[in-house]
């Protein structure tokens, strides 16, 4: 990718080089050679060259139906051709070919997202033959009903279903499900997900063509190839001030017939504040927002963010932390709270589980010490047990508790709230302890933002998630987000982003993990927060916020506003210039060396103004 970047950057400059070196080259031929002619004739051989290219670029997309900002510059090189000022053309070539030079380097690289998603993809399975016998094949060869053993660690080759084993699985890269899932025999599980800490046996249930991981890549080829190229803030200027130059062209060689006017006006009305301006303040805004660790990957996502309308986040890691933490203990009976989290933390921390590493995290945050436990075995993927301070001791889900005490079920019903939510259950000398409840924390300053896209103008704040419906709802109730869906699997965001698209609005997708990806690929400007996520959603996003800070979003914004801003100032004051320059042109006052001459003032003018835009 770095090679390719650089290769198009080569080929953007080509044409800018070889003017100057025709214009160098013509002024030494003048002064060593035979004089005037050997000068022109170095010149002309220079406009052929380096002219065609424009003239043909040009016409091509007038053919294919794109009215573009350099239609009036090559009707400059055309008539400099007729009327034989090849100076003129070539500083015309150079004006042209090296604004263009400037919007290819702020646009960047180009997105790899497809190719980093199918990088990331399952690539081989452990096929069981027969009974304790396995062979690695490639996941493109496993067939719908075949066993495919899972180790602790990897990925799930392709969809499919447990018949033997007990573990967690890690489903946040496609359903923004904060906690692992518990898996079990008859549990579903998907393509991708990532098995922690137990050893499981599935039979599968899709291809892996057919599997969710891939049918994420291909929503991401379908999203990037379906979105609609956006017409740049030149060509949208060009639409009036094209015909106008061409009137006044047709108006003086009708009331002159000098053709020498109409290449004068053609100088002087070259649009180089239309292909200048833009992309020496985006490059200016874009060195801006990288400063505050923000990276546009393109131009034209810094030209779009700012006339951004509805904005619509993910919920897990990016309106939450999206890591589980302790949120309360239950106790029960006259058992003590902290006694409880005490036991609990003792024989927790020498299991290596996520959840179990929160919960040894809680109870040092909260000043208790933590015993050290002894005869601890663990059930991968249910719960632990052993002996602190000479009480036995088991943490784990419910069915791990009442696998050995049966009789505490009436005790379990008594003291488990009503709502859904994800716990470990504490059992002490066979007595039911109590109940550790774990949430995901909403973010802090997500207010602040929301209140600042308010202020900013944004019509609509949309929470999507790939969570359950009842934790989506009450995250975004916590936040003051009234437009909520939960359960959505990736292409369910896409869908909400493409309607929201279809009816005119341009849409500030946010988002984190891998199941945001497609979605971020079709939203108006995408944004990954890489400091909790990167990788692959990065890749897809038009912005990535390298730190894991929700308030950069804004800034992004803002940096987006203001450069556009300073864009038009500069387009208005160069178009306002070169008009009157146009007028004076049509007059004779101006001839056509002097308004290519003008018109490079005029344009280190634009980029001087343009230039603020990296303050």
């Amino acid at each position: 990718m770095a090679r390719s970047s650089k290769l198009l950057a080569r080929r953007g400059v080509v044409l800018p080089v070889a003017a100057i070196t025709f214009i160098v080259l013509g002024v030494l031929a003048g002064v060593v050679g035979e004089g005037a002619g050997q000068r022109e004739l170095v010149w002309r051989v220079g406009l052929l060259i380096t002219g065609a290219p424009v003239v043909i670029r040009t016409l091509t997309g007038a053919l294919r139906g794109r009215f573009a900002a350099d239609i009036v510059a090559t009707l400059a090189i055309v008539v400099a051709i007729v009327v034989q000022q090849p100076l003129v053309g070539l500083v015309i070539v150079l004006m042209q070919t090296g604004g263009e030079a400037l919007e290819r380097y702020a646009e960047g690289r180009a997105s790899a997202a497809v190719r980093a998603l199918e990088a990331a993809a399952p690539r081989v399975a452990h096929r069981l033959v027969r009974q304790g016998v396995l062979e690695d094949v490639s996941v493109d060869q496993v067939s719908v009903g075949d066993m495919l053993f899972v180790r602790p660690g990897e990925l799930v080759p392709c969809d499919g279903v447990v018949t033997d084993g007990r573990s967690h699985v890690d489903t946040s890269p496609l359903t923004g499900e904060p906690v692992p899932v518990s898996a079990a025999p008859e549990t579903a599980l998907m393509s991708g997900s990532l098995n922690l800490d137990g050893a499981l046996t599935i039979r599968a249930t899709a291809i892996a063509r057919e599997s969710q991981y891939a049918r994420i890549v291909e929503l991401v080829r379908s999203a990037q190839a379906s979105k609609a190229p956006l017409q740049r803030v030149a060509d949208r200027y060009a639409v009036w001030f094209t015909p106008l130059t061409i009137a006044v062209c047709v108006a003086t060689y009708a009331a002159t017939g000098d053709s020498l006017r109409v290449l004068a006006v053609l100088a002087v009305a070259t649009p180089c504040p239309l292909i200048l301006a833009t992309p020496v303040a985006i490059l200016g805004g874009i060195n801006r927002a990288a400063t505050r660790q923000v990276i546009f990957r393109h131009g034209t996502a810094l030209e779009q963010i700012g006339a951004t309308t509805v904005a619509i986040f993910d919920k897990t890691g990016t309106i939450t932390i999206g890591k589980p933490h302790v949120s309360r203990v239950l106790s029960r009976g006259d058992q003590d709270q902290c006694e409880v989290l005490r036991l609990a933390s003792g024989v927790e921390q020498s299991s290596g589980h996520l959840l179990a590493r929160t919960v040894v995290q809680y109870a040092e945050d909260q000043g208790v010490e933590v015993p050290q436990a002894r005869d601890v075995v663990e059930a991968p993927g249910r719960g632990v047990a052993g002996t602190v301070d000479d009480h036995e001791v088991r943490v784990g889900s419910r069915s791990f508790l009442l696998e050995r005490h049966p009789e505490l079920l009436g005790h379990i019903d008594e003291l488990e709230p009503p709502d859904e939510g994800l716990r470990a259950y504490v059992a002490i000398d066979g007595e039911l302890g109590g109940i550790i409840e774990y949430a995901d924390s909403v973010r802090p300053g997500v207010d602040r933002v929301l209140e600042d896209l308010n202020e900013l103008g944004f019509r609509r704040t949309v929470l999507l998630s790939g969570d359950r419906e009842s934790h989506a709802r009450a995250v975004a109730a916590a936040v003051g987000i009234s437009d909520v869906t939960g359960d959505l699997l990736p292409e369910g965001k896409v869908d909400t982003v493409r309607r929201f698209v279809s009816e005119g609005e341009r849409v500030l997708m946010v988002g984190d993990g891998t199941n945001d990806a497609p979605a971020l690929s079709a939203a108006t400007v995408g944004v990954a927060l890489a400091g909790h996520g990167g990788g692959i959603t990065a890749e897809a996003a038009d912005v990535v916020v390298l730190r894991d800070d929700l308030g950069r979003v804004v800034e992004a914004i803002r940096i987006g506003r203001r450069t556009m801003h300073i864009a038009r100032q500069s387009i208005w004051a160069g178009l306002g210039l070169s008009a009157v320059a146009m007028f004076a042109a049509a007059a004779g006052a101006i001839t056509p060396t002097a308004g290519a001459l003008i018109q490079e003032g005029i344009d280190l003018a634009v980029i001087i103004n343009a230039l603020r835009a990296s303050r």
